[in-house]
């Protein structure tokens, strides 16, 4: 693996190769190019041979990747081949629904435990899993004795630094966040935050804007030239 930094794109593109290679896994497909592995899912080939060229090198020259293979090392790259326990603060509407999100399981994700601070939700259990809803006064407690080493945001914006200073205060360093603000974390944590509403104004501004499609374009003749100056690297 190469010492520079690598980019959280990166990352998350390497999520969606993987997730591409689950499917012709089970589609009994052995071994893959590139360029096929792009046109089959409307991925940019010169990309995938550059980021997986950050961690290696994986093809092999007239035959391509060996989908088997190429799984296992992402699947390590990623740290999915360790099992991730995660807690949701949040018994809401939305942590609910992210509680009982059947894909968690395909990513060695499991959520083992809720919190809120209504009464009414405390002592219940949510889901097929039964996940227990607790106290968030216990949040600390109840992270290391589940061994939850990844949290869920899902509260009002009003309340996400709060709960964001607690849970790392009980040594939570990954923390994936709901609530419609940037938070601020320390040193050696990662806070990833999903905003539903910005990313709805962004379609909106696509669908007000007739420069829209003039932006396609250029991005369009922008991978063009990446393709053309990455055709010696193809596998």
């Amino acid at each position: 693996m190469k010492s520079e930094k690598i980019s959280e794109l990166t990352t998350a593109r390497l999520s969606v190769y993987l997730r591409c290679l689950n499917t012709l896994h089970s589609a009994g497909i052995k071994t893959i190019s590139s360029q096929s592995l792009a046109e089959q899912f409307n991925l940019n080939s010169a990309q995938i041979r550059k980021d997986l060229g950050y961690f290696g090198e994986f093809g092999v020259r007239g035959v391509g990747y060996y989908v088997d293979d190429l799984r296992a090392h992402i699947t390590k790259i990623l740290g999915l081949d360790n099992p991730h326990r995660v807690g949701i603060v949040g018994a809401g509407r939305l942590g609910t629904a992210l509680a009982n999100y059947n894909g968690f399981g395909r990513s060695n994700f499991t959520v083992v435990a809720m919190f809120d601070n209504d009464a009414q939700k405390i002592g219940k259990r949510i889901g097929e899993g039964k996940i227990p809803v607790c106290d968030v006064e216990k949040v600390s407690e109840v992270i290391r004795a589940a061994s939850i080493d990844v949290m869920v945001i899902a509260v009002p914006a009003k309340a996400a630094q709060k709960v964001l200073n607690q849970i790392m205060s009980a040594g939570i360093k990954a923390v994936l966040n709901f609530a419609p603000l940037s938070l601020q974390s320390r040193r050696g944590v990662k806070v990833k935050t999903v905003d539903l509403t910005t990313s709805l104004e962004s379609l909106s501004y696509f669908l007000a804007s007739p420069s829209g499609s003039v932006t396609n374009a250029k991005a369009k003749v922008s991978r063009k030239v990446v393709t053309e100056r990455d055709e010696d690297l193809r596998v």
